[in-house]
């Protein structure tokens, strides 16, 4: 994986994350929540899934098959970002860095 397509990756998890907690609707769930005397933590999981398309716009049925193009360098900064891979048997169970 490139180091421009990891930082579009990342670009796109930080766009998430600053849609969830600027939604208005969101934060008026909360607040209501909160009224009736509970804290809230929110967590959220997303899975982006990459397959390289071909160019004739399609993804090639070789693509699709095979296993997932990233490294182990890559699974850890993915997991880092609370990103699993599909089929990977690894779950992300540490949440004493969460927000």
């Amino acid at each position: 994986m490139t180091s421009r397509l990891r930082e579009l990756i990342q670009q796109l998890g930080e766009a998430i994350h600053e849609s969830v907690i600027e939604s208005e609707q969101i934060a008026g769930v909360v607040q209501d929540i909160r009224k009736h005397g509970f804290d809230v933590l929110l967590m959220l999981e997303a899975t982006i899934g990459l397959n390289e398309v071909s160019k004739d716009g399609e993804a090639s049925e070789e693509e699709i098959e095979g296993e997932a193009p990233f490294s182990q360098n890559d699974r850890e900064w993915l997991r880092s970002l609370r990103i699993s891979v599909e089929g990977e048997d690894d779950d992300i169970t540490d949440t004493s860095d969460s927000e």
